[in-house]
């Protein structure tokens, strides 16, 4: 119950800040800081019985019938990110107010933020992958809408964020299912309890590679490592916050979690070791060449996720213990200089450190907050990154697989702490030192610098008190560590080889800063690759391709878009032929009237083709519908024939709506291209006949039809069949299908109400709608039979012929006739908006799905429902009726699209005077157009 009470702590609080912006404004993190504090305080709570060995868990059903659920731990290396998460956290929203400006949107940047938060707290706390992934790719989302806080310019690298790491979640969610495939299960202690399920599976490789890639886009590794420099667009917080302490630390928090499955497997360790420590010195490399304060900490970020990559590669308990110490270390310093960077950005309008420096002056205690920062940065005694980076060094020493991996890591560690020291100490000589270039500057309030001051406070007092961390290190290391007791965390080691590493390191980074001048230059003349350039290359060449491919269906000629398919069905019976033989022996199941209808078809069918009246044609193609549902009638289908028959009805609607802007005679198509259609559409018939030949009165009854039709009284209490198909045994697919129809409805009923806002009726343009005396009359007596007629099909539906779909399209044939009549602006109209509709059947078929997870069954399980199960009426009916309102909504969206074209059409100026609606145009004209249609 704690965990539940953290996350859901976590996410009230995101629902107030919006609300909390609208008092409080900017001002709005400090009681959000307090609440990160207090969500902290209740975790921290369980803290003596973690790092005894316990876990705190909770755990709710949530896909049952796939063993998946709801469930959440809280162990050592939990722990010790929930820590970073919500302690930088409350930091960053105490640093929000003094940031943020009166023009910020300050409810969404809180919002967003804390819905990060939330989302970061219930990765690092899920006990099952699948609820892991989950919120894996909800950082994900909420980094995207961060970063696009910063406006157009943020686009670009926006994009570039999004698309590597949601990349990666790909990657995470294939080694998800991989996992679940191989342990049977996808509780994450069992998985990583019993490694030889794994192992042993075939598939540890995928997975491995998996895992490896999805934290590598996430933690910026190369060649991912391009997007987060390009994310420091956004504002500070949010890379002081996402983007340095703990987004970037999901991609790390995923290799530890693991490691006890793959730490000793090779190619895991190989892998790690070599992009971590080729990571590391190109990100120290790159930050050295940088002269942006955010930049230089972008790409030092990059460099000190890949040390931590390579020493979890290494996979020893002390290695292990090591990574855990340096990600807690880099959370502190790392924020610290980020919200630094933010207020000297505020102060003097520029973070070029070329254009900063001497502000120690004006700013001593800003200045002296970054030098604690820098020192942690640069693993200077008596600091805390000091300790951390002795144990990275006594980690890649350890490093296996050969006689001379210790050394060449721990000397490709070492390179990348030089670059490190001397770019820290750029970062405060740019900033701080030499001759004073911004005289009017002064120091922030102090409520702007405290949260950065605490931050490096922390940095300088927890390094000689680092036993103090020990607990949680060590217990963090155990729950990683394959096997091993981690060391305790202390701070001095006396003299050791990581000593005299930390002491060359020194040395080195402080030749490399006496020598900037010629260092800056030889840095600036190198012309390397731009790796985000180069992926912006490779998407846009991606977009082009699909220009190219998709080239030939952005055409209005329905020959190009029938072609295709039809030559791949001619192919294919072709195919079929050829290698289909011995097909079982066919049972008789023809009719005499089997074949009156086949005759009939022919006929009209022929008669369509050969026609050159337009509403010849259409009338013919409509009866050629009608013989079919006639044919599906005799074959003992009534819900089909009665579909398909509905659906004539509306195309004959849809058609008269549409010929008012058609010719009266069909355009004679030229002989070259009538004879290869003709050709065509012959051979696509007689595949199509072949493959029905082939596939009817060939086998008996299949089980599942067998099923359904001996089960489906007894499982649903209906005896239709199909509806009950459609309801209870496909519900989803049903409540997909219908969702897309609802999110239709309601765009087009967008566009049509933002359109019909902006028209102007031009003068002399006819104002009301033409009526027809016979026609309207009779709509009155039609179109309450109609919707009466609608209901009863929609009641009965789940024993007889009928349902929501069917029952739709007989209220949408009266909304049509309505229309046709009288116009939208009815009493009718009013209370069949497309937008109504289509929302309420949206909230209706979610509400009826979700109801039975309240009783703890799975999504959509038929429920009954007090009162009105004495009326008849289930949960069944009411998902039919949300069914049946979307379907109506669309066709009530489409049919007022089409009755009024020009309400969608924003981009047309009023006519000029005289011109007529196209209410009043004649449905068919006998004028041929210029140009044919």
């Amino acid at each position: 119950m704690l965990l539940a009470l953290a996350l859901l702590g976590m996410l009230a609080l995101a629902v107030a800040a919006p609300l909390l912006a609208r008092r409080l404004g900017r001002r709005t993190g400090y009681p959000l800081a307090a609440g990160y504090l207090a969500v902290a305080a209740l975790l921290a709570s369980a803290a003596p019985r973690v790092w005894a060995g316990e876990t705190e868990t909770a755990s709710w059903e949530w896909l049952p019938s796939l063993g998946v659920s709801l469930s959440l731990r809280l162990d050592g290396v939990a722990g010790v990110f929930c820590l970073i998460v919500l302690g930088v956290g409350a930091l960053v929203m105490a640093y929000c107010p003094g940031y943020l400006g009166d023009e910020e949107p300050h409810g969404t940047v809180y919002l967003l933020l804390t819905l990060f938060a939330t989302s970061m707290l219930g990765l690092v706390l899920a006990a099952d992958v699948v609820l892991l992934y989950v919120f894996w790719e909800l950082t994900t989302v909420c980094s995207f809408f961060l970063i696009s806080t910063a406006g157009a310019a943020a686009a670009r690298p926006a994009r570039q964020a999004l698309l590597v790491t949601a990349a990666g979640g790909l990657a995470l969610l294939a080694a998800v299912v991989l996992l679940t495939v191989a342990a049977g299960t996808t509780d994450l202690a069992t998985i990583l309890a019993e490694p030889d399920r794994v192992l042993e599976s075939g598939l540890a490789w995928p997975i491995g590679g998996l895992l490896v890639l999805a934290a590598c886009t996430k933690s910026a590794q190369l060649p991912f490592h391009f997007w987060l420099p390009g994310a420091m667009v956004a504002m500070t917080p949010v890379s002081a916050y996402l983007h340095s302490a703990t987004m970037v630390k999901a991609g790390i928090y995923l290799l530890l979690r693991f490691s006890p499955l793959f730490a000793d497997e090779a190619a895991w360790s190989t892998a790690l070791i070599g992009v971590g420590l080729l990571t590391a010195v190109t990100g120290a490399f790159l930050a050295l060449r940088e002269n942006d304060l955010k930049g230089i900490l972008a790409y030092s970020t990059v460099s000190q996720l890949g040390l931590l990559v390579a020493v979890i590669g290494v996979g020893t308990p002390e290695a292990l213990a090591a990574a855990v110490l340096h990600t807690f270390a880099h959370a502190l310093f790392k924020a610290t200089l980020f919200m630094l960077a933010g207020i000297v950005d505020e102060e003097t309008g520029t973070r070029d450190i070329r254009e900063l420096s001497g502000m120690w002056r004006a700013m001593p205690v800003t200045a002296a907050t970054t030098v604690l920062a820098a020192l942690s940065l640069a693993g200077v005694i008596p600091m805390l990154g000091f300790v951390s980076k002795e144990y990275l060094f006594m980690g890649l020493l350890e490093a296996e697989g050969a006689p001379w991996a210790g050394p060449v890591a721990l000397s490709l560690g070492v390179t990348a702490s030089v670059l490190t020291f001397a770019y820290a100490a750029r970062i405060v000589h740019g900033g701080f030192g030499g001759s004073e270039q911004h005289a009017d500057v002064s120091e922030p309030p102090a409520a702007f610098l405290l949260p950065g001051a605490v931050a490096a406070g922390l940095g300088l007092v927890l390094g000689p008190a680092v036993s103090v961390l020990s607990p949680m290190i060590v217990s963090a290391a155990r729950d990683v560590a394959p096997a091993g007791d981690p060391p305790e965390v202390y701070f001095w080691h006396g003299l050791s080889p990581e000593l005299a590493m930390s002491a060359l390191t020194i040395v080195l980074g402080l030749v490399l800063f006496a020598f900037r001048a010629p260092v800056d230059r030889s840095l600036q003349r190198l012309r390397l690759p731009d790796a985000g350039q180069l992926f912006d290359r490779a998407h846009d060449g991606v977009i082009a391709l699909g220009h190219v491919v998709g080239g030939p269906e952005r055409t209005s000629s329905p020959a190009a878009h029938l072609s295709r398919p039809l030559v791949a069905l001619v192919a294919l019976g072709v195919v079929g032929t050829v290698l289909v033989g011995g097909l079982p022996a066919r049972a008789d199941t023809d009719r005499p009237l089997d074949w009156v209808v086949a005759a009939l078809l022919t006929v009209v069918v022929l008669a369509a083709v050969l026609t050159g009246s337009t509403m010849a044609a259409v009338g013919l193609v409509g009866v050629t519908g009608l013989l079919v549902a006639t044919w599906f009638l005799l074959a003992g289908a009534p819900d089909v024939a009665l579909t398909l028959m509905l659906v004539e009805v509306m195309t004959a609607v849809v058609a008269v709506l549409v010929l008012r802007d058609v010719p009266g005679r069909l355009v004679r198509t030229p002989r070259r291209e009538a004879v290869p259609a003709a050709a065509l559409a012959l051979g696509a018939g007689v595949a199509a006949a072949l493959a029905t030949l082939a596939f009817t009165g060939r086998r008996e009854l299949s089980a599942v039809g067998e099923h359904f039709l001996t089960s489906t009284e007894e499982q649903t209490g209906g005896t239709n069949v199909v509806n009950t198909i459609l309801v209870d045994y496909r519900g989803l697919d049903t409540l997909g299908e219908a969702v897309v129809l609802g999110t239709t409805a309601l765009g087009t009923a967008l566009v049509l109400g933002r359109s019909e806002r902006r028209r102007t009726p031009a003068p002399g343009t006819p104002a009301g709608h033409r009526r027809d005396a016979v026609l309207e009359v009779s709509s009155r007596v039609l179109v309450p039979g109609m919707f009466a007629l609608s209901a009863f099909l929609l009641w009965r539906g789940h024993d007889e012929p009928g349902g929501g779909f069917i029952a739709a399209l007989v209220a949408g044939a009266a909304i049509a006739l309505s229309q046709l009549t009288s116009g939208p602006d009815t009493l009718l109209g009013r209370l069949t908006r497309p937008d109504r509709l289509a929302g309420a059947g949206l909230v209706l078929t979610v509400a009826i799905g979700a109801l039975p997870t309240v009783q703890g069954e799975a999504f959509l399980t038929p429920v009954e429902l007090p009162l009105l199960h004495a009326l008849g009426i289930g949960s069944t009916f009411l998902f039919d009726l949300g069914v049946y309102l979307l379907v109506l909504g669309l066709l009530a969206a489409a049919v007022t699209r089409l009755e009024h074209p020009d309400l969608a059409d924003d981009d047309d100026e009023p006519g000029p005077p005289g011109t007529s609606s196209s209410a009043a145009r004649p449905l068919v004209t006998d004028r041929v157009p210029e140009r044919a249609p």
